[in-house]
């Protein structure tokens, strides 16, 4: 069943909890632009996830790349790795998601030998999935398996799960990356992290450059190119999104006002919010409200 309304905390640590039945697993198919963002807003997760496009193609961003995936594809994406997706060209992209906790991957005794140094490697963020390639295309295969499990629930059909699971990481192990664990870049990610935490937790109050620098213990120009590089937008940008994604709560309320709203996300006038909103969202906050309170 495909998660429209995911929530994430202050951190952008996605809340939903990833099982399918009894397992730390979670398989199924989610069409981007039916999420009530009209895309799949920037989270993470401690789960790896796999991901089948199905149909049509769509941009993922992970950390600092931007990745183009049409149907056939797939991607891993690294445990704790700052993601979103957005539909490519209308196409009306739905892809199979599957979620794995990284303790249910091997047996303990196997664990940390071969799936924690993945977990803190900091050269894999993601791998492109190619049905080409061999392994992939093992991958892929039993992506599509446990989907298909999930829904047809056989016998022991959580045996088979775990089964193609194990069969899903070696296949992975054998694509010959090599694991690198660089300090800069964990380093770089603490920070990032550091900065969006404090943004997330101030953004109803005043919010100045200077501030988010502080938080990320970067220079004002330094801050901007972490922004940048990372989210491709501005941190004073990234403010007014993560406002207005907030705002869409507010909105959903069927008491709710328009200018109590702009003022309680951090906005000091409702026109400014209106017209950022517009901008961001194609639509006013009005039209916004009223259509989904029908």
């Amino acid at each position: 069943m495909q998660i429209i309304d995911f929530m994430i905390d202050q951190n952008l640590r996605e809340l939903t909890e990833h099982r399918t039945m009894v397992l730390p697993v979670a398989c199924y198919e989610t069409v981007i632009n039916q999420n009530v963002n009209g895309y799949i807003p920037l989270h993470w997760h401690d789960e790896f996830q796999f991901v089948l496009v199905i149909n049509g193609e769509a941009d993922f961003h992970i950390n600092e790349e931007k990745i183009m995936v049409q149907e056939g594809e797939g991607l891993f994406i690294n445990s704790s790795c700052l993601h979103s997706a957005e539909d490519k060209n209308d196409s009306g992209c739905a892809y199979i998601c599957l979620n794995i906790s990284p303790s249910f991957v091997l047996p303990q005794e196997l664990n940390a030998m071969y799936v924690k140094p993945y977990t803190e490697a900091t050269n894999i963020p993601y791998i492109k999935l190619i049905h080409a390639e061999g392994w992939a295309f093992n991958i892929l295969a039993s992506i599509r398996k446990i989907h298909q499990l999930t829904k047809e629930t056989p016998s022991c059909y959580q045996i088979d799960i775990s089964i193609h699971i194990n069969l899903i990481w070696k296949n992975l192990m054998m694509n010959g990356i090599q694991l690198e664990f660089e300090l800069a870049e964990m380093i770089k990610s603490q920070r990032m992290k550091q900065m969006l935490d404090w943004i997330h937790f101030n953004y109803a109050e005043k919010i100045l450059l200077d501030d988010i620098a502080k938080a990320g213990q970067l220079s004002r120009s330094e801050c901007c190119r972490y922004f940048k590089r990372i989210l491709k937008t501005t941190p004073l940008n990234y403010v007014t999104h993560y406002r207005i994604q907030k705002s869409l709560i507010l909105l959903k309320q069927p008491e709710s006002n328009i200018t109590d709203i702009a003022y309680s996300v951090g906005f000091n006038s409702t026109s400014y919010y209106i017209e950022r909103f517009r901008k961001a969202m194609d639509t006013t906050p009005l039209a916004y409200k009223k259509l989904h309170m029908s």
